[in-house]
């Protein structure tokens, strides 16, 4: 079901940080660190959904919180998300077959 809505990453990015500032989150001064703690923090949340097989709604729900928190953090910090996506992506291109033989 596609969204009526379609958004670029970047129009997420400056959705998410606005939100974030509306609802007080940028008041006071917040550590990089518990920033990046905290979109893994949503992630782990997802992983938690799976490992008790809850639906994938609420998977979806958590990697959702992982992307809010990461455009959130973007948009704050004037990272061009995007532009990093698409050129690590044409990066990954030009990677060999599991990039050398990785096992992961």
């Amino acid at each position: 079901m596609k969204s009526k809505n379609t958004f670029s990453i970047k129009e997420l990015t400056k959705i998410c940080y606005s939100i974030a500032k509306e609802k007080g989150w940028w008041d006071k001064r917040r550590n990089d660190a518990e920033l990046i703690a905290l979109m893994h923090s949503e992630l782990s949340e997802a992983l938690e959904a799976l490992r008790e097989h809850r639906p994938k709604e609420e998977v979806a729900e958590e990697l959702a919180d992982c992307c809010i928190r990461i455009f959130d953090y973007c948009g704050r910090k004037k990272i061009d998300l995007e532009k990093a996506i698409l050129e690590k992506i044409e990066r990954n291109k030009k990677r060999p077959y599991r990039h050398g033989n990785k096992r992961y």
